[in-house]
């Protein structure tokens, strides 16, 4: 039914006109709500034929849409997912949906502006996962860029202009390192395609420099250690919709980056620094887990904890050099009909999919957790965590949530934020047991900063006044936070919908990270 639609310029415009319109809705803040609602399940609607529709038995590209724009630089309007790019616009279309209704009665003052910028944020971000030019990437990249910053600048905390110049610098002085790389590729190609990108064969001097370009760009989005501190201050500063977005979506875009270039292109250059990438996710795993333990505000905690299960992203990404290491081979692995190379190739694949499940997951469970402090900051105004105690003696229906969100966040099994964990502790073990035990201290890291919050917020003797006056979470609130719960047991328990529609496009994106393309 779906098939001659063009889906993706549909999901990708229709929230950003709609912004547009819902601006100019003026002070009208009923009739802006309204329709920002509208626009914004009418994207997720238009983007479930994406999922439905989507042929899990190749790795091709599809709903491709191709009109030639720039043609004295062979620039096009070319669009088209896989396996990896379309679970994350899906992820993007529920999570603003979410956003709306969550600002729906919070924001007071500019309401317009507010639902405007998130609609256009997320047309912006659907265009980063659906664009297979570079330039229209590039475009969309740094466009999102924007609306976020607005964003952080008119409804942020008190040091929201700090905050907004350090998350613009930060972003945007790594793209440009990755516009130089996409114009040297260009001279090298005569296309800004990236499937034609990935066909190109260069030395291992040329691919490291790209890489390391790329690396700056999308290391800062993650965000890896040490190209991190510009998160926490992001988010304690943000309104709630834009610490949900930046969690949910924004630092899944520094993952898809390395997915989508890093590996297909620099696939010599990506094994050759893959202890590093390695190292890094492990340093993030472990000390950034350390860091979140101490913090004292509820929104910084939860900045630093997705810092760390970030990192299980990039360590599935690259350690699948490790396992092709560890079985004897380098090169061209998926070439080699031997058992060694079926065994680490379908370790390799576990690694993959546990990486992109671990996205998923983390999009579901940050946006959750930010959506449950928001809940909180309403009634009582502060995100300490020493104002809080005795919750669920008041909010014995919230508690209930954000008990669940936090298991999730701690990697209980049931839940998905257990499911991509796994997975890659699972596919590094096959490759190296130390890497694997150092990165399943996560299950006890991260489990003592999640009980030590819930701990201090949740349970206990109510001591503060205004815990005692609080009131539960009302219907709006129960809608939202309902809908998380939903897709965190969903994912936890029947992950298999998530990893039919991966796995072909894993396949062959393994394929060619663990092919040599040395000129």
């Amino acid at each position: 039914m779906f098939s001659h639609w063009p889906l993706l310029s549909l999901v990708i415009w229709t929230p950003i006109i709609g912004g547009f319109v819902v601006l100019g809705a003026g002070e009208r803040a009923n009739g802006a709500r309204r329709l920002a609602l509208i626009v914004a399940v009418a994207t997720f609607l238009l983007s479930v034929p994406l999922f439905t529709g989507f042929d899990s038995q190749t790795a091709a590209m599809q709903f491709v849409e191709f009109q030639p724009w720039i043609h004295a630089l062979n620039i096009n309007y070319y669009l088209g997912v896989d396996g990896i790019s379309m679970p994350l616009i899906i992820l993007t279309t529920f999570s603003t949906v979410l956003v709306v209704i969550a600002g729906w009665e919070v924001i007071k003052e500019k309401q317009t502006q507010y639902l405007a910028a998130f609609l256009i944020m997320e047309g912006l971000m659907n265009g980063v996962f659906a664009a297979l030019d570079s330039i229209l990437f590039y475009i969309f990249f740094e466009g999102m860029l924007i609306p976020m910053f607005i964003v952080i600048g008119m409804w942020g905390g008190p040091r929201r202009v700090y905050a907004t110049l350090k998350f613009f610098l930060y972003t945007f002085l790594g793209s440009v390192l990755m516009l130089i790389a996409l114009i040297y590729m260009y001279t090298k190609s005569g296309s800004f395609s990236i499937l034609d990108f990935q066909k190109l064969h260069m030395g291992i001097t040329a691919q490291i420099l790209i890489f390391m370009a790329f690396f700056g760009a999308f290391a800062v989005k993650i965000p890896m250690w040490p190209v991190h501190t510009w998160l926490p201050d992001a988010h304690v500063e943000a309104p709630t919709g834009g610490s949900v977005i930046l969690a949910a979506v924004m630092l899944k875009i520094g993952g898809y980056g390395f997915l989508r270039f890093a590996l297909p292109i620099t696939p010599d250059a990506s094994q050759t620094l893959s202890g590093v990438m390695i190292f890094l996710s492990l340093v993030a795993i472990v000390y950034i887990g350390f860091v979140a333990l101490v913090q004292q505000d509820m929104k910084k905690l939860i900045a630093y904890s997705s810092i760390a299960h970030m990192g299980f992203v990039t360590l599935g990404t690259f350690v699948i050099y490790v396992i092709a290491r560890h079985y004897g081979l380098t090169a061209n692995l998926g070439e080699q009909p031997t058992p060694a190379s079926l065994a680490a190739f379908n370790s390799g694949v576990l690694a993959l999919e546990g990486a992109l499940v671990q996205m998923i997951s983390h999009g579901f469970i940050s946006g959750a957790m930010f959506l449950s402090v928001g809940v909180l900051y309403d009634r009582m105004h502060s995100r300490e965590i020493n104002d809080y105690g005795g919750v669920v003696n008041r909010m014995p229906i919230f508690a209930g949530f954000l008990v669940l969100f936090a298991m999730a966040n701690a990697g209980l099994p049931g839940t998905s934020g257990f499911v991509g964990e796994f997975m890659v502790i699972l596919a590094t073990l096959h490759g190296n047991f130390w890497l694997a035990f150092v990165a399943a201290t996560t299950l006890i890291i991260g489990a003592a900063y999640t009980l030590w919050l819930i701990k201090r917020v949740v349970y206990g003797p109510v001591t503060n006044p205004k815990v005692a006056a609080l009131q539960d979470i009302n219907l709006r609130e129960g809608v939202f936070l309902g809908l998380l719960a939903v897709a965190v047991l969903a994912v936890g328990i029947w992950p298999a919908p998530l990893l039919d529609v991966m796995h072909a496009s894993v396949h062959h994106l393994l394929q060619q990270a663990l092919t040599s393309k040395l000129s």
